[in-house]
């Protein structure tokens, strides 16, 4: 099972958007993948990291990531990319 990371925030309106398109692709597929999302707010590492890019996901184990603006195909696709490039 592959863990991938949302980051975001509360009362950001696109990472509830984000997290829409997520959870939708995700429901397809319930077994290959687990989602944790992370509130950059509460971690100053964080919001220096992603605080002007979310909503991000992340691949846990590759580190890849997906930046906003993305749709389900776009997700789609980063899901199914091989991670050991």
């Amino acid at each position: 099972m592959t863990k991938l990371i949302l980051y975001g925030t509360e009362g950001c309106h696109l990472c509830d958007e984000a997290e829409i398109i997520v959870n939708r692709l995700l429901e397809s597929s319930p077994t290959q993948f687990v989602l944790e999302q992370s509130d950059i707010a509460l971690d100053e590492e964080l919001m220096e990291l992603y605080g002007v890019r979310i909503p991000v996901i992340k691949k846990s184990l590759s580190g890849k990531e997906l930046g906003w603006p993305f749709d389900e195909h776009q997700l789609s696709d980063f899901l199914s990319e091989a991670d050991d490039t």
